[in-house]
């Protein structure tokens, strides 16, 4: 059945050009008054067909650019601070850029609405980071300076995803292989396979290990990249998405599904992983065109979306509570066949940055769910009591003259941390020093400024408010090699510095200059992986080895080494059987992967005790059938 043929034969004196953006379908018209009035044949045949469809004016029906950038100035209220208008000319769309975005939309979308009718443009809007953004700007420049190549490739996935359109077809099988993350932390990669689709769930590197272990196994029969049909990224950390730029050098032109946040942090931290590369005098793994590749091939969807991404599997993303961003994978394959729910890392429990996970979906049978956390002994204390904690550790170390290092991930755990010492600081419990902000934590706060919609429901609101939180007078961004010398030859202070595992970055910098005074701190707050520099801090080693300008230096380690898991953006071991004794509908199946081996085992026994389910503790390169 040729679905655009269905809905172009009743609307033929209309349309010029039919085609596909990924699942959606779009028609251009010539005719300014069924642009305009046009909407309700366009609804019959959605009711119709079951698929989104937008009516777009063809290109030589559009009012001129400089006239359009003049009326929309003209329409939208001056208090919407617009800051940006971009055109992408081949799709027909006009992207507005405003600090206030929900002034350019109108009550119910009438001022879009104006916009639309007096231009003939179709309008976007995107919210204007409170942080000025590079990463951000150039990623809107990458998509919309590739409109051409992006309209052929996004109609080429909907080719894909409809040819064969069948409804009442039903698939015979479903199988996952674990190319990555089975009974181990990090490298995570799961192919999914039907007898219509080849699938990659999320493709990252194991940023602690050396050699072959650093990365998923790519080498192998069921895997052929010139097959895949689809990328889906939960998240945005490395050890997710650390190799998604590499497979579009090694070829690869298909599509990426992830959130927004998503894609520009993915982005970020790509660009930040090739630096730190050539920092350790290593050839890093891709270079910035391959990154711009990932961009310009990825699909965002928002929470909630459901759209078709292969002929057989329709994905939606849900809050994973973990990081900005960070989705929890519902896969519908084969029209109701099998329900998969893969739930990248998750928290289910509020933080201050974020809201829980979900756990209600339409249908759940099969669950792969992170284990991180999953032992027994893996309880975390109370969220006020960890608060404290921190506090009470930070007052300590500044009260004898210390310094405070905290190495973060830039995405989510430093968010998180900046919140509460921002909360603490003006409400008088802490102590009034600087608190320093190094390595890519500022841009990244930038990306959360962007994307206010996916944070807590109360960061949200005091964005909204001009209250942003993320840059508070409390906070100093250290951007240069002089100010870092300053902050490490200054007095008592706080320093967020990336990364989180002392795998090279600013915050290795500050462990040789701060390890061998007592007086200072190290907090730890977040996962350290297995053969990680911080995982050996954390152990209690004395000396460690380093190299600084080319010589071997041996660092004593005498500085105070703390501990808090209280403040982990993955669940706890209470959060995950919450998790699953409160999912709507119950799932016959857990999949246990993303943890240390005795984790994972673990998590296992409890859940199939607790819940009466089928478990599976996959190793690499272990294929398990769904069906």
């Amino acid at each position: 059945m040729d679905i655009l043929k269905q809905i172009t034969d009743q609307l033929h004196e209309s349309i010029t050009d039919a085609s596909f953006e990924g699942a959606n379908i779009v028609l251009y018209t010539d005719n300014a008054k069924f642009f305009k009035d046009g909407e309700s044949k366009i609804k019959a045949i959605v009711d119709q067909v079951k698929k989104r469809i937008e009516l777009r004016a063809d290109e030589k029906i559009l009012m001129k650019q400089e006239e359009t950038e003049a009326e929309i100035r003209k329409i939208v209220p001056a208090e919407a601070e617009i800051t940006n208008i971009i055109f992408d000319i081949q799709r027909s769309i006009v992207v507005v850029e405003a600090k206030r975005p929900g002034m350019v939309i109108g009550k119910q979308g009438s001022i879009l609405d104006e916009i639309r009718r007096a231009t003939l443009w179709m309008p976007q809007v995107q919210r204007s980071s409170a942080i000025k953004s590079k990463i951000t700007e150039n990623i809107r420049e990458v998509l919309y300076a590739n409109n051409n190549y992006r309209r052929k490739f996004l109609n080429s996935i909907g080719e894909k995803i409809y040819k064969g359109w069948n409804p009442e077809k039903v698939d015979e099988w479903v199988r996952l292989t674990f190319l990555g993350g089975g009974r181990q932390v990090g490298r995570s990669c799961i192919l999914l396979q039907t007898p219509n689709s080849k699938i990659l769930l999320d493709c990252g590197i194991d940023v602690a290990s050396q050699g072959s272990d650093k990365f998923p196994y790519l080498d192998v029969p069921e895997f052929n990249l010139n097959q895949l049909d689809a990328i889906i990224i939960s998240h945005a950390h490395l050890d997710h998405v650390g190799l998604l730029p590499y497979l579009y050098k090694m070829g690869y032109k298909g599509p990426v599904y992830m959130t927004p946040p998503s894609r520009d942090i993915a982005a970020l931290l790509s660009l930040d992983f090739i630096g730190v590369a050539y920092k350790q005098a290593t050839k890093p793994l891709f270079d910035s065109t391959d990154i711009k590749e990932m961009v310009k091939h990825s699909i965002c969807l928002n929470y909630n979306e459901v759209t078709d991404i292969t002929p057989d599997v329709r994905l939606t993303f849900y809050n994973s509570g973990h990081v900005l961003g960070g989705a929890q994978v519902h896969l519908n394959i084969g029209n109701g066949l099998h329900n998969l729910l893969y739930t990248g890392d998750f928290k289910y429990a509020r933080s201050r940055l974020l809201d829980p996970a979900i756990a209600s979906y339409p249908r759940v049978e099969t669950v792969i769910t992170e284990s991180t956390y999953g032992a027994k002994t893996d309880i975390f204390p109370p969220r006020a009591e960890t608060e404290e904690k921190l506090l009470d550790l930070v007052n300590k170390t500044i009260e004898r003259g210390g310094k405070v290092l905290i190495p973060e991930l830039g995405l989510g755990r430093a968010q998180e941390t900046m919140l509460v010492l921002e909360d603490a600081m003006a409400s008088g419990k802490l102590k009034p020093v600087p608190i320093f902000i190094d390595g890519m934590i500022w841009d990244i706060n930038a990306i959360h400024t962007a994307y206010p919609d996916f944070l807590s429901s109360n960061v949200k609101s005091n964005v909204f408010a001009d209250k942003n939180p993320f840059v508070s007078e409390y906070f100093q961004r250290v951007g240069s090699s002089q100010e870092r010398k300053n902050v490490i030859e200054g007095g008592p202070c706080i320093v967020l510095a990336t990364s989180g595992m002392l795998m090279g970055g600013a915050s290795v910098e500050y462990f040789r200059e701060f390890a061998s005074n007592k007086d200072n701190s190290i907090i730890f707050v977040c996962y350290q992986g297995v053969g990680s520099l911080g995982r050996l801090v954390q152990d209690g080693v004395k000396e460690t080895r380093m190299i600084v300008e080319g010589k071997e230096e041996v660092i004593k380690i005498e500085m105070e080494v703390q501990t808090i898991t209280g403040f982990s953006a993955h669940a706890g071991r209470n959060e995950l059987t919450s998790f699953f004794n409160n999912m709507r509908p119950k799932t016959k199946r857990a999949i246990i992967n993303h943890g240390e081996i005795s984790k994972c085992l673990d998590l296992a026994s409890a859940l199939y005790k607790l819940n009466r389910i089928e478990t599976n503790v996959p190793r690499v390169l272990e294929t398990l059938r769904l069906r």
